[in-house]
């Protein structure tokens, strides 16, 4: 009977990770049932399953960013109408403003927000699986577990870890229980398990000890990784042997994070490029995102298990065939029947709430035709202002003529004037 293992306890996360741990542990156990047990494979599919599912916000988020790019010149308009007006009346009408060009579309502000705050429980879950394969994989639980009851093996395995000085095992281990012992020998890394089965060279437990090294690292081990492993800690122990090989997979890891990541919002629609001075606030701040989001990416993948960066790198790719088919099918559609899709989902959103539909259109183009009506008056007032300046110009310049003495200065600016006009008139 398999053993109930150490799980995450964390709220909301430890959760998510008891339905993932369901997912990888059945995915797992078809691949181990046709002979490919591998934890590597079993996330892939995991991803390619999880992303599937998500399919739906995928649509969502992709059509939330083709109306964004319909969007972006009137709330840029707004930004650039209120820029510098740091009143509190002034940032009312701001937002008012911007949230009737919201209505007017039929989206909501946080639109954009929904899938990553969806995705992040996801990955800080799978996190956990990865980290605690053992207690969400029943198999390669199970297989620990042989050696791991056995009290000679425990005994030595104790004084084994306290030798290591790694805060991390050391910590795993406990009191030497025997899940805390399961979890603690998945836990080693490449190096740590080849010092492990030197030490246990002619002990009682060696038979049953490089058995289950040699399933676990089959398990564990893709493209010559450990996948509970992090690319940083390959890199580190292949360095002194020289194992150029190792470093490069090791290095490939967050390399692909950081160009996949890159592809993914390269593939997004994007709004017209603008003078940076001309940007609003959360252009910017946008912009600023696509480049240091797929750093982020390629550094937590360095430093995290390759497991981890292993769904990072898979699920972006997944986002990419995703993106790229849900794109052909948007270029199908109007911009009329996007908005309308929009509006008809915000309006029986309304109509939940007992107000009528009609209205979140209605009073958005209220709202909209009062900002194009403000910016029409402040055209025409511009050009009053304009016309009034110039009335001015030639009225001096009347005054000018008539008035200026012969070898006066003024009567030669005049002629210096008059002189230029010509030239002009002759261009």
């Amino acid at each position: 009977m398999a053993i109930k293992l150490t799980k995450s306890s964390t709220p909301i996360i430890g959760w998510v990770a008891i339905v993932l741990g369901w997912i990888m542990n059945g995915i797992y156990f078809v691949i181990n049932g046709i002979g490919i047990p591998n934890v590597g494979l079993a996330i892939i599919l995991f991803t390619i399953i999880i992303y599937a599912l998500m399919t739906p916000l995928q649509i969502k988020q992709q059509r939330f960013s083709k109306l964004n790019t319909i969007m972006q010149p009137e709330l840029s308009r707004i930004q650039d109408k209120y820029r510098g007006k740091k009143d509190q009346v002034s940032q009312q009408k701001m937002l008012d403003e911007t949230n009737a060009v919201y209505e007017k579309y039929g989206v909501s502000q946080m639109g954009s927000c929904v899938q990553l705050l969806i995705q992040m429980p996801i990955l800080f879950a799978l996190y956990q699986v990865i980290y605690r394969i053992p207690g969400y994989i029943t198999i390669i639980g199970d297989q620990i577990r042989t050696v791991a009851e056995d009290t000679s093996f425990v005994t030595f395995f104790t004084d084994f870890v306290t030798k290591l000085e790694k805060a991390n095992l050391t910590a795993s281990l406990k009191d030497g229980a025997v899940d805390n012992v399961i979890d603690t020998v998945y836990k080693l890394n490449t190096s740590q398990w080849a010092q492990l089965l030197s030490e246990g060279k002619g002990q009682s437990f060696e038979t049953t000890l490089n058995s289950v090294h040699d399933y676990v690292a089959g398990a564990t081990n893709f493209i010559g990784l450990n996948i509970s492993d992090s690319p940083m800690n390959v890199i580190q122990s292949s360095w002194a042997s020289k194992n150029w090989i190792l470093i490069f997979a090791a290095v490939l890891i967050p390399v692909l994070a950081w160009g996949t990541q890159v592809l993914n919002f390269k593939m997004m629609p994007q709004p017209n490029k603008r003078r940076s001075e001309d940007m609003s606030t959360m252009e910017q701040s946008m912009q600023s995102m696509n480049t240091m989001m797929p750093l982020m990416s390629a550094f937590f993948c360095l430093t995290l298990p390759v497991g981890i960066g292993l769904y990072w790198i898979v699920g972006a790719v997944v986002r990419t065939v995703q993106m790229f088919v849900i794109n052909k099918m948007l270029d199908k559609e109007t911009i009329e029947d996007i908005l309308k899709k929009a509006q008809d989902k915000a309006n029986a959103k309304r109509a939940k709430q007992g107000l009528p539909p009609q209205k979140i259109t209605n009073n958005a183009h209220v709202s909209t035709r009062s900002i194009a009506a403000d910016e029409k008056l402040r055209e025409e007032a511009q050009a009053k202002k304009s016309a009034e300046a110039q009335q001015k110009m030639k009225e001096s310049t009347e005054y000018y003529k008539k008035s200026a003495r012969p070898g006066s200065i003024a009567a030669k600016a005049n002629m210096v004037k008059q002189y230029d006009e010509r030239n002009l008139k002759k261009k």
